[in-house]
Parts: C-alpha cells; sequence; structure tokens
C-alpha cells in the first residue's frame, strides 16, 4: 500500500485552493503519482480513510477516485482496492494475434480462467450466426489476465463444423486464438471497435466499477470453409489501448 497516514494526508491536502473538493483530492493523488511517491502498483488509501483523513463526503471522494481511474491513472478492483495504474497494455488494431503472446512478449505472465465452454442452440436474434453455423454453436467465455490483472473478457461462439473438438480444449493452457489459427486458418477477419459500459458480469469479472468506460472489439475471423467465429473482448479502458499503423 502506499504509504502515508490519515495525517500526512490531510496535511498533503492543506493550503488555500479555490477549486472544488474533488478536483483537490485528483490533484493530491496525482501529485503523489507524478512524484514517485506512489508507485505503479501501490494501493491507495481506502476511500473510508480518504473521507477521514479529509473530512470530504464520501461521495466528493468517490467521485475523485471514478474520474482519475477513467482518465486512466489508477486502477479500481472491485472488492480489492485502488491501485497506481501501470502504462496503458497497447493491442494492435489491425493484426489478430494470440493475447498470450502480447502479455509475454511485455515480460509478464498470461493466465486465463474459464467461465464456461459448452455448445448452446444460436437466439433467434443472432441471424449472422445462424446462416453459418447452423442451428447451434459452441460458446466460450474466458478472462485473460495480465499477472493478476483481468485485462481482457472474451466471450466467443464458434462453428462446430470448423473446429469439431473446440469443447475438449483446455483453454488454460491455450487460447482459443491459437487452436483455431491451427485448425482453421484465418484468410479475413473484422473489427468493429467501440466504447462501451461492461455488462454487470462484465464488470465483475475485470473487477471493475460499473462506471468505467471498456473498449469492446467485435471480431469475425473467416477460413477458406467460411466463418470460423464471432467473438466479443472487452478490455478496461483504463488498462488498454489500441494501437495501428497504415499507410498509402
Amino acid at each position: 500500500m502506499a504509504t502515508v497516514d490519515e495525517a500526512e494526508l490531510a496535511a498533503l491536502f492543506g493550503g488555500a485552493d479555490s477549486r472544488p473538493a474533488y478536483e483537490r483530492v485528483k490533484n493530491l493523488v496525482t501529485t503523489q503519482i507524478r512524484t514517485g511517491r506512489w508507485a505503479e502498483g501501490d494501493q491507495l488509501p481506502s476511500e473510508h480513510q480518504f473521507v477521514a483523513a479529509l473530512g470530504l463526503s464520501r461521495m466528493t471522494i468517490n467521485r475523485a477516485l471514478r474520474e482519475l481511474a477513467a482518465e486512466g491513472a489508477i486502477v479500481r478492483m472491485m472488492g480489492v482496492g485502488t491501485f497506481v495504474a501501470g502504462t496503458k497494455k497497447s493491442s494492435p488494431l489491425f493484426e489478430v494475434r494470440n493475447i498470450a503472446d502480447e502479455i509475454q512478449q511485455r515480460g509478464h505472465r498470461h493466465r486465463t480462467e474459464v467461465v464456461l465452454v459448452r455448445q448452446e442452440a444460436i437466439a433467434a436474434d443472432q441471424a449472422f450466426l445462424r446462416e453459418s453455423f447452423g442451428g447451434k454453436a459452441f460458446h466460450s467465455v474466458l478472462v485473460h489476465f495480465e499477472d493478476d490483472v483481468p485485462i481482457q473478457v472474451e466471450d466467443r461462439y464458434v462453428n462446430p463444423g470448423a473446429a469439431p473438438d473446440y469443447l475438449a480444449q483446455d483453454f488454460t493452457t491455450t487460447t482459443p486464438n491459437d487452436y483455431l489459427s491451427r485448425v482453421a486458418p484465418l484468410v479475413r477477419g473484422e473489427h468493429v471497435v467501440e466504447a462501451v459500459l461492461g455488462s454487470a458480469e462484465e464488470c465483475r469479472l475485470l473487477r471493475i466499477d460499473r462506471a468505467e468506460p471498456c473498449l469492446l472489439i467485435r471480431r469475425r475471423t473467416w477460413s477458406e470453409d467460411g466463418l470460423v467465429s464471432a467473438a466479443r473482448l472487452v478490455h478496461p479502458g483504463s488498462r488498454n489501448r489500441l494501437e495501428g499503423m497504415f499507410s498509402r
């Protein structure tokens, strides 16, 4: 945890300043981060500690921390605490790459938690899947971690005809991307990127507040035989950025 007590917090917050209280709290936190007093990965004081030390309402403290999280300065993990954010993780916008490889190339550890892997009937409102897959699809939901921080929820539907052994894979030791690239090599892909708020379940899995903006990639991939998979990839906005390059 960032080394600071309530008396020290109060002293840091003191002085003449006409700005709104929540902005002064934001300035206090960002100053401690900028000067290196609170380093990447340090846990910040709790909302309760800020309230007790600064004599402000919990609503004021919460607003300051929510805005700092949205700006990428801190990371809030429900039930765990609030931490100084690291440099945002970059993912390629125009490539379809294995997330495990990206994380390992950054010198960090990748692991996966499997939420579900099963066969399901395709819903009536998923017409594009019914046209390509028929009446049923394989459905997987995974959470990808960089070290111990969840950075992506992968919600994927797969064509059983293209990857008949999909349900038998151990996705704690391989990824859907790696497996599918071997059994149904990619010839075409489609990305749609949106800024969204995650669902209640996605926020729970990512350990973020419901108000935190997320980056959503809707990705469809085709092999020579047709559509292989359709995935919804949800990333906390404070922990990720997308990069792309192009030329004439």
